[in-house]
């Protein structure tokens, strides 16, 4: 029996990651996406493949049309038909008040967050849906706590961003329901990963409900729930893993 072949877009550093290994660990096959990062990129691929999996690194710029496409198509080429798509592909670009931020920064979080997560839903529907002769499959897309909380004095580009991702998880959700598709988000809230300022943990730490940051491994769980088929009737939802914040 074949195992399913899982792409993750921006798989080698943070969340990506952690969910990368803990799939490798639990039957997948999994392609990791990176940006800039090879390194990092070879050391998830070793965990998935010390784990049992096959995988392979795969570069590419989320934010380039091209590139996704060509991520998509390396993917299946040497892992085969994509069954399962996450996409952790993000940033959040420098904190900062909205009137201190410059439209540059503001372009390349929507390039990157939204933008980018419309393309890669749109090639994951071109080849899972079986209107266009796939086989089905369940995506998994990254939004954040900073959506419903705004972003305010800190990141208000990258709330409006992850908003979109939320929007066009339900609208997606709703088109391909019929066609064997599952899409779902994950809001994540203060995870200690890289994507976090230097600081920012330790700072707004003693205001979280649960007096502590959340960790990557703890994401990943969530992620793979949704991914499997013990969700099957999950569609079109937004799980918070945010620690009640």
């Amino acid at each position: 029996m074949s195992r399913p072949v899982l792409l993750i877009a921006g798989g080698s550093r943070g969340i990506g990651a952690s969910t990368a290994k803990l799939a490798g660990a639990r039957g997948y096959d999994v392609a990791v996406n990176y940006n800039n990062n090879a390194n990092a990129a070879a050391g998830v691929v070793a965990a998935v493949k010390a784990a049992g999996g096959n995988s392979v690194a795969i570069q590419g710029d989320m934010a380039i049309e091209a590139d996704i496409e060509r991520v998509f198509a390396e993917t299946t080429d040497k892992l085969g038909p994509i069954t399962h798509f996450v996409h952790s592909a993000g940033i959040s670009g420098k904190y900062s008040r909205l009137d201190e931020a410059d439209a540059a920064t503001m372009r390349e979080v929507l390039d990157v967050d939204t933008f980018g997560a419309l393309l890669c839903l749109r090639a994951c529907v071109r080849r899972m849906s079986t209107k266009h002769n796939g086989k089905g499959g369940a995506v998994v897309m990254m939004s954040s706590m900073a959506a419903p909380l705004g972003g305010a004095n800190e990141c208000v580009w990258y709330a409006a961003a992850k908003a979109g991702v939320d929007s066009m998880v339900i609208g997606v959700s709703r088109e391909v329901a019929k066609e064997g598709i599952r899409v779902n988000a994950i809001t994540p809230g203060v995870i200690d990963t890289d994507i976090q300022p230097p600081g920012r943990v330790e700072r707004v730490t003693p205001m979280l409900p649960m007096g502590r940051a959340g960790q990557p491994d703890e994401v990943a769980e969530a992620i793979l729930f949704l991914l499997s088929d013990s969700a099957s009737y999950v569609n079109g939802a937004n799980l918070r893993v945010s620690g009640a914040r």
